[in-house]
């Protein structure tokens, strides 16, 4: 079930031509745009690969929500529904960050590039569950689409001091950007590991668990019993 779920997932999104092309393109903005600056060219990358893949996501599961409340009531489990789509998408997001990492190797001298591949594909898998867990508090397009892109605004601009920051969803990403470009020890690397383990698994969670309670069956009232006739 799980595996049929993520087929479906991909050829429904697949028919959005448009809307794909504009959401994988965006991260190429966010990169060009600082590409004077290598640091904040890759940390820049990786948040508009984010927003794309939690945007995504976020139009995969709002799309599907009558299509899974139509597949509950006949038996399959919100527990597959839930994994199918996110393997679909997870699939997708390491495809694009695949081709973003081969353009981040071929335009920049990068001293550890493998940290590169580990942080976009640590993005990728936060951003999965982020965009599912958006859907189920703003069930439209548009306000989910916008709040992604305030939330991903929000994560560029907040002070990396302040403790706000460290409890923003992607603040892995400047962590693991650092240790990718700057002569640092492994403290970033390893600051950065734990917080996309504990935010992959808190979105993970969240969003599986609200989606379960969704698709719960209802158990209908049993009929009273008839008057006997005498």
């Amino acid at each position: 079930m799980t595996l049929t779920i993520a087929a479906i997932s991909l050829r429904e999104t697949s028919r959005r031509r448009v809307a794909l092309l504009f959401v994988f393109l965006l991260p190429l903005v966010f990169y060009l745009v600082r590409l004077d600056v290598h640091w904040q060219a890759i940390r820049f990358l990786a948040i508009g690969v984010g927003w794309a893949i939690a945007t995504l996501s976020l139009f995969s599961h709002v799309g599907a929500r009558r299509l899974g409340e139509r597949l509950s009531v006949i038996g399959a489990s919100p527990t597959s529904l839930f994994l199918g789509r996110q393997l679909a998408l997870v699939g997708a997001g390491l495809a694009l960050a695949c081709a973003y990492f081969a353009l981040v190797a071929a335009t920049l001298d990068v001293p550890r590039l493998p940290a590169v591949a580990l942080l976009l594909g640590t993005t990728v898998l936060v951003a999965a569950p982020l965009g599912a867990l958006v859907s189920l508090v703003l069930p439209r397009e548009l306000e989910g689409a916008l709040a992604l892109l305030s939330l991903m605004a929000l994560q560029l601009l907040a002070d990396p001091a302040d403790a706000f920051a460290k409890a923003l969803p992607m603040w892995s990403t400047r962590e693991l950007a650092a240790y990718a470009i700057e002569p640092v020890g492994a403290g970033p690397l390893r600051q950065g590991l734990l917080h996309f383990a504990g935010t992959l698994v808190l979105c993970s969670l969240i969003a599986w668990g609200a989606n379960r309670l969704r698709l719960r069956p209802v158990r209908l009232p049993e009929p009273a019993p008839e008057p006997a006739t005498r």
